[in-house]
């Protein structure tokens, strides 16, 4: 059975020059020019170049963008077919994998990840909705920024930004050996939350906006959320001794932590939350300090997934 040709563009992560990963993006472009589809790869000496070259990729209207990395790539796809008709493919290839995990790609199995790639390219693309962030950069300046998987504004973001600066050990490890670091010098963290228009100040630890599931490779910390539904689910853990940390703690990695009383999950639109001294991530990428301010838009942006494998 012959297939259309299709015009294809695939952003490989400037980061798999090397380890486990450096073979998924030639083997995805392989594979789809195999097919005898039209495909563009882009490999930049690092994500600046790479989100430049992506535009300019995006502008031409190709039939799909496809994403070989992990959700830092997933970030930078977003950010480049949000609000586009240029749907989104993903070959996840990183450590957390977890926007691919809410989707129902195959996020351990490189091989099925491309063959469910392959059969996504000719069904009509799925459609999602994504987050956009606003807050004020490094220079001061005012800037915009997508995510679509989870953002975390509170230990979680911490330990994300120690791990960040850490060059051991490989893999999830280093995200835990930063949570234990950081665990030694936890400390209450005072927030004001705006919520669709109602105010909430509380003393927390674990601040977290869900439009997926999971981060840190599957640690589910807005369970219930839904990709689809209009909504963000905003997680806000109250704040906690090591002790109880360290009780709660594993029952996040299976969504169990919700039934704790010190635990709320709200959903919300539009959402802004304000602290001093502490730093947004998303997508386990560093978006910018506090205040931040959130909108959820729904249907935003198209992928190439079934359907997503969250119930």
């Amino acid at each position: 059975m012959t297939t259309k040709s299709l015009r294809l563009v695939v952003a490989i992560n400037p980061t798999a020059s090397f380890g486990k990963g450096r073979d998924v993006g030639p083997a995805v472009v392989q594979t789809l020019r195999a097919l005898g589809h039209d495909v563009t790869s882009l490999q930049e000496p690092d994500f600046e170049q790479l989100m430049e070259a992506g535009r300019k990729a995006v502008a031409s209207k190709p039939d799909a963008l496809i994403v070989v990395g992990g959700d830092g790539m997933i970030n930078l796809g977003t950010n480049l077919v949000a609000t586009t008709k240029v749907p989104l493919g993903i070959v996840p290839s990183g450590t957390g994998n977890d926007m691919a995990r809410g989707l129902g790609i195959p996020h351990d199995n490189t091989e099925a990840a491309i063959d469910a790639l392959v059969a996504a390219l000719h069904q009509p693309p799925w459609v999602m909705d994504a987050a956009l962030v606003s807050y004020t950069d490094e220079s001061g300046t005012p800037a915009e920024r997508w995510f679509a998987c989870v953002l975390s504004a509170g230990f979680d973001a911490i330990v994300n930004e120690r791990a960040n600066h850490m060059t051991w050990p490989k893999g999830p490890n280093r995200y835990l050996l930063a949570l234990g670091l950081e665990l030694i010098k936890l400390k209450p963290i005072p927030y004001r939350l705006v919520l669709d228009g109602n105010e909430i100040v509380t003393t927390g630890a674990l601040i977290s906006v869900g439009n997926n599931v999971s981060l840190g490779g599957g640690m589910k910390v807005t369970p219930d959320a839904k990709v689809d539904d209009g909504l963000l689910d905003v997680l806000v853990v109250q704040a906690l001794s090591r002790t109880s940390f360290l009780r709660i703690f594993p029952r996040v990695f299976k969504g169990e932590h919700v039934t704790d009383r010190r635990v709320s999950i709200y959903p919300a639109k539009k959402i802004r939350i304000e602290s001093e001294g502490v730093v947004a991530y998303a997508d386990g990428e560093r978006f910018g300090m506090l205040p931040i301010d959130i909108e959820v838009k729904q249907k935003a942006m198209r992928v190439l997934a079934t359907k997503p494998q969250q119930s």
